[in-house]
């Protein structure tokens, strides 16, 4: 059952273009962690050895924690009490580069990904069109050019051309057959790997409406009417609703509380004289 709605997902090309461009933030995420994490770590160390040189009073007394202290400054909201790179998503680690002088890169080319990233999070529908994802492929491309010496964003960046360069077909095999989602150049991803795409991109979408939410960006109808949207993709989607109980609830919660708010309170009787 779960690989029959799998396929008929994919059969829809710009959800399939939707997903292709999360999960290519997903792998930009990950071969962006780790250089974030030695960046950072460079930088907080020459912030040490500046302060050293003041003067025994002005030495730093906060040792290892001043180093999420000094990522704190550049996170977007709900990122701030993020630990690391290692628990941060790929709009974090974009928005760090971007706003810390530390990374010598082109802006713009970076607020360009962000603003892909965006555009795919508030896609109401989950959808893409192949324009759109021909034109975020060269940005992304662009982007990925500013760290030709860093080998694990290298090593990255030909899965991610191979990526938006094929094709996802979801196969429905005999008993003896494997299962799972084969693009044009060999690339196979199993069932359960895409649906774990689908599961994490998801999550960050009710996360961002969350916040939104949270920081007041939507106003109560707005924040159902999105809400709905996601919640009528997953009535036919058991695979992926099941994963995402707890986010949904949370939302639920949040639009129910915000609907309260927003309603005048009851004019009181005055108190007759007696």
């Amino acid at each position: 059952m779960v690989l029959w709605e799998l396929a008929a997902r994919l059969n829809c090309a710009e959800y399939k273009n939707w997903v292709k461009a999360g999960y290519c933030l997903l792998l930009l995420r990950s071969c962006l962690q780790g250089f974030v994490g030695r960046e950072v770590l460079s930088f907080h160390r020459g912030l040490l050895a500046a302060i050293s040189g003041l003067g025994p009073r002005a030495a730093c007394r906060g040792g290892s924690r001043c180093s999420p202290r000094a990522r704190q400054a550049f996170m977007p909201r709900g990122l701030a009490e993020k630990r690391g790179p290692e628990e941060c998503d790929a709009v974090a680690l974009l928005s760090l580069i971007n706003s810390c002088d530390h990374f010598v890169v082109d802006r713009k080319k970076v607020t360009e990904v962000i603003k892909c990233r965006n555009e795919i999070m508030h896609s109401s529908e989950m959808k893409v069109s192949s324009m759109w994802l021909r034109d975020f492929q060269m940005k992304i491309r662009n982007f990925l050019d500013e760290f030709k010496n860093i080998p694990d964003i290298v090593a990255v960046y030909s899965r991610i051309e191979q990526l938006l360069t094929s094709d996802w077909a979801v196969h429905i095999p005999e008993e003896d057959q494997r299962d799972g989602c084969e693009c044009e150049m060999g690339t196979y991803l199993s069932e359960s790997q895409v649906n774990e795409i689908e599961m994490q991109l998801l999550k960050e979408k009710l996360q961002e409406i969350y916040l939104q939410a949270e920081e007041q960006e939507l106003l109560p109808e707005e924040l159902s009417n999105r809400l709905e949207v996601v919640k009528e993709f997953l009535r036919s989607n058991e695979d992926l609703r099941n994963g995402l109980t707890e986010d949904l609830q949370k939302l639920d919660s949040l639009c129910l509380h915000q609907k309260l708010d927003s309603k005048e309170p009851e004019s009181q009787t005055p108190d007759r004289k007696a």
